[in-house]
């Protein structure tokens, strides 16, 4: 009798489909927040007469901060559950960017852009992503996971253009004023609909079999401790594992290469060679359409071949990709349309194989918040590139070197890449 009710229940909708549909909804708002900066660069600094390496300063605490909350985001999940952390980020990118429309002063946008938002997008980050598809699915926990990373590039698509025009039209407040209206917008959604564990409707996660656990088993199986504690107890279990170290070194090259390069700097340097800003946020738009085709191919690749080789192509056709990019810029229009489709497939679509190489080596308990430290190596690397390339710019009039360095450091981490989870697991037991 209980094998018929099993199967009956295994062909009914399951419930983390939803989850996973607020998440995305979620990531997608709050990749319009961290798209923001791009936009408001050049107007910003010249309404306060700011060069770019100090804009650049404020969006660099911004994205480091962002990165080094995801290990401490994944602890809260298992402490506060999902939705709490997640209402909690909207209302933080709310409130930090509908007031930064009156700030005058550099101290507040620094508060308000880097501390503020940067704290919201860190709760909000690929780390949510990662939490619910190790929470919530078993099997297509790579696909799930890939959806999930291709939302931040969906919400390039869906905010770019039109906070470009916006800005254009207006100012540099129109951009902070949509992005605060929008992930106002989304917290009912995350109020009603979203849940914290399979068990809290009574299911397992997506491709497990069996009866339902006991609804209230995950207060017992979560950790009740300080999640901070918790965070700097895993990093520092981590640090002792070889893997850990390739996986963020990579991660670190991951975001100076995509968020911290071109995600900010991009419409500057296409400026700087002529191209209206409201065109080239179209650009980095069309990168984000096929950024999410070549992420949700991702997590479907991660799911069926070894991860390892996935990686080292990924990281080397960015490379290559980058190097092509000053010509690019200074070339016919075609050129820079070819390396918006290549570098868009490729943007983001490291992170369903890292996140499975993290699994894989850590284990399902621990993957998060490994997975959150990973990421605050990529967030570091993304804020060493935001600075370093706005003063490249600065020092010398064009950013071909910030480009071509980025390259290098692809290849380079390209070969890095191959050793990840080689060792047999008793090895890396007691590493």
């Amino acid at each position: 009798m209980s094998r018929e009710r099993t199967a009956d229940s295994g062909r009914k909708f399951h419930y983390a489909w939803i989850v996973a549909g607020v998440t995305f909804i979620t990531l997608l708002a709050a990749a319009g927040a961290r798209a923001t900066p791009g936009v408001t660069m050049l107007p910003l600094g010249n309404e306060f007469q700011w060069s770019r390496s100090k804009v650049s300063g404020i969006i660099s605490i911004n994205i480091f901060l962002y990165g080094l909350i995801g290990p401490f985001a994944a602890a809260l999940y298992q402490r506060f559950g999902l939705r709490r952390c997640m209402l909690a980020g909207m209302a933080l990118l709310s409130g930090g960017y509908a007031l930064s429309m009156l700030a005058t002063a550099y101290w507040q946008f620094v508060v308000l852009w880097g501390f503020v938002v940067g704290a919201g997008s860190g709760l909000a980050a690929t780390v949510l992503g990662a939490a619910v598809a190790n929470r919530w699915f078993t099997e297509r926990r790579g696909l799930v996971m890939g959806l999930l990373t291709a939302s931040t590039a969906t919400g390039q698509l869906v905010f770019l253009p039109w906070m470009a025009a916006a800005v254009t039209a207006q100012s540099w407040r129109a951009a902070p004023l949509i992005v605060a209206l929008a992930t106002v917008a989304v917290m009912p959604l995350i109020w009603f609909f979203m849940r914290d564990d399979p068990r809290d409707v009574g299911a397992r996660p997506y491709g497990e079999k069996g009866e339902p656990e006991d609804p209230l088993a995950h207060a017992r199986g979560y950790p009740t401790g300080n999640p901070a504690k918790r965070a700097l107890a895993v990093l520092v279990e981590a640090m002792r594992v070889r893997d850990f170290w390739l996986l963020a070194g990579s991660f670190f090259v991951c975001g100076a290469s995509t968020n911290g390069l071109i995600g900010t700097h991009l419409i500057s340097a296409a400026f700087d060679c002529g191209i209206p800003e409201v065109r080239a946020a179209g650009l980095l738009a069309m990168m984000g359409l096929f950024d999410l085709v070549g992420t949700t191919a991702s997590g479907w690749l991660s799911d069926r071949y070894n991860c390892r080789y996935l990686l080292f192509g990924y990281y080397g056709l960015r490379g290559l990709s980058l190097f092509f990019l000053p010509q690019a810029l200074l070339g016919p229009v075609a050129g820079l349309g070819v390396f918006a489709v290549f570098y868009g497939l490729d943007w983001i679509a490291t992170v369903p194989p890292t996140v499975r190489l993290t699994g894989e080596v850590f284990g399902r308990e621990k993957a998060s918040i490994v997975f959150g430290w990973i990421v605050a190596a990529h967030q570091m690397g993304a804020a060493f590139a935001a600075y370093t390339a706005g003063a490249i710019r600065t020092i010398m009039g064009d950013y071909a070197w910030a480009f071509i360095g980025a390259g290098a450091l692809c290849l380079i981490a390209a070969v890095a890449v191959l050793p990840i989870a080689r060792q047999q697991p008793a090895a890396r037991a007691s590493a």
